[in-house]
């Protein structure tokens, strides 16, 4: 475990508050899995608190093991039937204007879960028509012809995260690979669909590294880019090579966007879902202009 004291700008609020507690109190109920939990979150009290949260689906144990990631690793239980509807229910209670869903990676089943998020998907827009989507992706391996099985069903947003540069990769990710993750990321972007990644900081990257990551999503056409630092959750997980400054996390966004990526979440604490249902709105915008 890291054992360098953590800047203050690293320093968050235990979640509490009526709108913490009664989103809490529905995914206990439906027994649903969040990754603001299994994931060990920072922003779990702020996005929790708005009235906000990202589910995963699939259960909560995962076939890869990421050297990043406190989602438990193992032989996952087939996938619950009823997830589906609990989850559409669960976010019609909470009254969500905009939803994200992830899944744990599910290499042991033959299309990698793809049809079980198709049927999540239509669940979800069924109950809530009114409730925009966000999906974050695992890589199905690269094999598109899964991937356009999520796009069917035009979620607003699909995400998938590149996770770390090219030079890591192996040494961070199990089984994904860079030029894979660039490969789903490329189809996403041709789709009616917005495309969106993320990247962690503080794993040994160097600033030419991240930009060239950088101008690798510019050239996938990836619209939506979160960049936040890595922390790690147990001894077994890779150490923190550096705590980035919010400074460099600014400069990051800044050069980000003047490469051509619209939208840059970049700071300390971001995350995938971090400010997602700010995304929806400014992408349609972003998309009218486009077609002009």
């Amino acid at each position: 475990m890291n054992t360098r004291k953590k800047p203050d700008w690293l320093k968050i609020q235990l979640p509490k508050g009526d709108d913490y507690a009664h989103i809490n109190k529905i995914v206990t109920k439906h027994k649903l899995h969040t990754i603001c939990s299994s994931g060990k979150c920072p922003n779990a009290g702020e996005c929790w608190g708005n009235g906000t949260a990202t589910f995963m689906i699939l259960g909560n144990i995962c076939t890869r093991a990421c050297k990043f990631c406190n989602v438990p690793t193992g032989r996952p239980l087939p996938p619950d039937a009823k997830e589906a509807k609990r989850l559409a229910r669960s976010i019609q209670l909470m009254q969500l204007k905009h939803a994200v869903v992830t899944s744990v990676d599910r290499d042991d089943l033959k299309d990698g879960g793809a049809s079980f998020w198709a049927d999540t998907i239509k669940e979800i827009k069924r109950t809530n028509p009114h409730t925009t989507l966000e999906v974050l992706i695992p890589d199905f391996d690269g094999r598109t012809e899964l991937v356009d099985v999520v796009i069917a069903e035009k979620p607003e947003i699909i995400s998938h995260n590149m996770e770390t540069v090219r030079r890591l990769t192996r040494q961070v990710r199990s089984r994904a690979q860079y030029d894979t993750s660039l490969k789903v990321l490329r189809h996403i972007s041709q789709s009616e669909c917005v495309a969106k990644s993320g990247i962690m900081l503080g794993l040994g990257e160097t600033r030419d590294e991240v930009i060239e990551t950088m101008k690798d999503l510019v050239d996938a056409h990836v619209e939506v880019l979160t960049i936040g630092q890595y922390l790690q959750p147990t001894i077994k997980h890779l150490p923190v090579s550096e705590y980035v400054t919010p400074e460099q996390f600014d400069e990051y966004k800044e050069i980000g966007q003047s490469l051509g990526i619209p939208i840059v979440e970049s700071g300390p604490l971001v995350r995938s879902s971090y400010h997602a249902e700010r995304h929806v709105n400014k992408k349609k915008l972003s998309y009218a202009k486009r077609a002009l």
